[in-house]
């Protein structure tokens, strides 16, 4: 099999951030999260497994004397594919086709007449499966009888003579065997470690998140578990649950986590959480917070009382410590330039970053200007308070759809990630002096489907 679960996906915050003023990064307390992958295995690809260590010539007695001396030669042949059913209590039911070439001789005293017929029969098996910790596959298999498609019988002088009862007696003792070789089969195919190993090890590399904000995702698997294997009428199912650290570093590619030689046994979980959270960011620029906020107020005017309107002739928006500031170049009844800082909030409704408990400043050399401003900045304030916002829908839009993508693709030959972001929302806004870092929270759900496996 040339590879089998994909360990994906699980964010938490830890952001290493470096700003154009200074060479120091910026940590977050490295948290543990946790990532459930729903894992679903067609009951076909068991069904080809099988198939695949079935075929041809599966038992042959080339003696007529052993047994007792029996006289009785058989060869038994697969004939068609095997065919698996789902069965109540984690059960499947295995019909093998077989093709018997049987010859029995009849005499005494060794003197023996013989005579050679063909018939066919389906083998029954019903068989259990579970996943070992180690992560090789369990199955416990054991006869179901037979049921035969052409009765074997014999033809002496014309006379017919069924061999059903010797027959019978000969492939109970081979479905025993049976039983064994197939869960022998199966164990030696499906053993999915070195495969778990090398996945595991290329997730170990740094991944680029977000080429736009130089986002970049490191993730360090710490242990494993796995629920119970669930049979259903089409599907083998059950999670895998990842506890991992995550790290996101923004400004700067981190080193890669240690490769590991040794792909490690999982512990059996009766439950797992069916969804995850993440966290991705994003940077808005100064630069580009001043042309979002040009776009939006440069030419306003606004009334101071009747008759008398400022006009804003520049704004721009710049980095005042843990606060956001606006400089805002007025002209008509007052000129001059104000100052406004204030507190950044996400707002959901609008979808916009704004501020509140801001302060006002105003720099004039006309008194008049700067007296006449005293009743009105109370105003000015609410006025930046309600209508000034940078808007992140686009930005929101952006990070849904790099994870929508990231969540639904083709990993490996046979190897489905399929995900949905059941929400998303920015939850913190970070200051630093040349952009404004936002934390995006996802909630997420994810499923692996494994089709066309090849062994």
């Amino acid at each position: 099999m040339k590879s089998y679960f994909v360990l994906i996906f699980g964010w938490l915050l830890f952001l290493g951030i470096k700003t154009d003023a200074q060479e120091a990064v910026y940590y977050f307390p490295k948290i543990e999260t946790h990532v459930t992958v729903p894992v679903s295995i067609p009951v076909s690809e068991i069904s080809s497994l099988i198939n695949k260590s079935v075929t041809g010539l599966i038992y042959e007695d080339d003696s007529f004397t052993d047994n007792d001396n029996d006289q009785f030669k058989v060869k038994v042949f697969k004939n068609g594919s095997i065919k698996l059913t789902a069965l109540k209590d984690n059960r499947l039911l295995i019909e093998i086709p077989l093709n018997i070439y049987a010859e029995k001789g009849y005499g005494a005293l060794g003197h023996y007449m013989y005579q050679q017929t063909e018939f066919g029969v389906i083998m029954k098996f019903i068989t259990a499966i579970k996943f070992n910790t180690n992560w090789t596959i369990a199955t416990q298999t054991a006869a179901n009888g037979f049921e035969w498609t052409d009765k074997p019988v014999l033809t002496f002088g014309g006379v017919k003579i069924p061999i059903t009862p010797l027959v019978e007696s000969s492939l109970k003792e081979q479905q025993k065997e049976f039983s064994s070789m197939i869960d022998q089969k199966i164990s030696e195919s499906f053993d999915l470690k070195p495969y778990l190993l090398g996945i595991w090890n290329q997730f170990a590399m740094p991944i680029q998140i977000s080429e736009e904000y130089d986002t970049w995702l490191k993730l360090t698997p710490k242990s494993l578990n796995m629920t119970p294997v669930k049979i259903y009428s089409d599907l083998i199912k059950t999670d895998i649950g990842i506890n991992l650290n995550s790290e996101t570093y923004i400004g700067q590619i981190p080193n890669p986590s240690p490769m590991v030689l040794k792909f490690p046994d999982f512990t059996l979980k009766q439950n797992l959480a069916p969804d995850f959270n993440l966290k991705t960011t994003a940077n808005i620029s100064y630069e580009k917070a001043t042309v979002l906020a040009r776009n939006q107020f440069l030419d306003y005017e606004f009334e101071m009382s009747d008759k008398k309107k400022v006009k804003v002739e520049d704004i721009s928006v710049y980095s005042a410590k843990q606060a956001v500031g606006l400089e805002i170049v007025t002209s008509g009844a007052v000129k001059g330039t104000m100052e406004i800082k204030g507190f950044p909030y996400y707002d959901p409704v609008q979808r916009k970053i704004r501020l509140r408990d801001t302060e006002f400043k105003f720099k004039t050399k006309n008194l008049l200007h700067k007296t006449a401003l005293l009743f009105f900045k109370g105003k000015i304030r609410r006025m930046i308070e309600e209508e000034y916002g940078i808007p992140l829908a686009d930005i929101e839009d952006s990070s849904k759809k790099s994870l929508l993508e990231n969540f639904n693709k083709e990993y490996y030959p046979g190897i489905f990630l399929k995900g949905r972001v059941i929400d998303l929302s920015p939850s913190q806004i970070l200051l630093f002096n040349g952009f404004i870092t936002v934390v995006i929270d996802t909630k997420a759900n994810l499923k692996l489907e494994i089709k066309e496996l090849n062994f």
